[in-house]
């Protein structure tokens, strides 16, 4: 993998809060923190909480007395997610590596991660770490990207890109929906010492509002524009362009209209 696929910093965190944001990430946001909800924490931890888009929706959906600590490998999303956020309201903030929690033995009642585990250089330590974290009972909530079959903007996207650069395209557009298989994960939990494990397949059908807007953010909102820049040679906003076509031409003109679909899985620790 050329350049970090997890390094989310620079003008990154603006072009993936406002761009990517409202489309692909808020409504599935607002799914699993319902789900957090439902399992009464007192003490909530997330991990890759990035611009805090479920934060948000954590902090609106739970009890006010219901602390939540998010965290994230990459401080400048920390930094965007603090700006939703009035002094007072009970949340925490602090850079953490997700496989080295810097946290007690049973410091939550539920872990909280969304789109993230993808990105995570060791998954099953990872794991390993949100059940350290855990209490007794306390359940473990993360979502993963379905493959670019129900994604295509995601196949879009990469093959865009790739087109600017047969020779040596970039990969960053393989790596969140590449972590779909659900039986190697639901095993990685189990050895990890999770139990009561249960998937749900959650499709949706999303409104683009502004296709070129999107466009922009799939582009600038991720580590893709530090593959682009790596390679020289390609105004990045050619590659924006061309991926704005492709989009209107699977979608519809704005607004477009596309399926996203992802897994969510939920876990327990005894």
């Amino acid at each position: 993998m050329d350049g970090d696929a997890a390094s989310f910093v620079g003008n990154i965190p603006e072009h993936y809060d406002s761009g990517l944001g409202p489309v692909i990430f808020v409504d599935y946001a607002a799914d699993i923190a319902r789900r957090a909800a439902a399992c009464s924490p007192a003490r909530v931890l997330e991990t890759a909480a990035g611009t805090g888009i479920v934060t948000r929706q954590l902090r609106d959906t739970l009890p006010p007395d219901v602390h939540v600590t998010a965290t994230d490998l990459n401080a400048p999303m920390l930094e965007v997610a603090r700006t939703k956020f009035k002094p007072g309201e009970g949340v925490d903030f602090r850079p953490a590596d997700a496989t080295a929690l810097p946290f007690e033995d049973g410091a939550f009642d539920a872990v909280v991660c969304q789109f993230g585990v993808m990105f995570f250089p060791n998954k099953d330590v990872s794991y390993r770490e949100v059940h350290r974290v855990l209490a007794p009972g306390g359940h473990y909530l993360f979502s993963v990207w379905d493959s670019h079959r129900h994604n295509p903007f995601g196949r879009i996207a990469h093959e865009i890109a790739a087109s600017f650069f047969p020779a040596d395209p970039p990969q960053f557009y393989t790596v969140p929906f590449s972590y779909y298989q659900i039986d190697p994960i639901k095993e990685s939990l189990v050895d990890a010492g999770f139990n009561d494990i249960s998937v749900a397949v959650v499709r949706q059908e999303k409104d683009i509002p502004d296709t070129a807007r999107f466009a922009r953010a799939l582009v600038y909102g991720n580590p893709l524009i530090d593959q682009i820049k790596q390679r020289c040679g390609v105004d990045p906003d050619r590659v924006v362009g061309a991926l704005a076509r492709a989009l209107r031409r699977e979608f519809g003109a704005d607004p477009g209209r596309m399926p996203l679909q992802a897994i969510v899985f939920s876990a327990s620790r005894r």
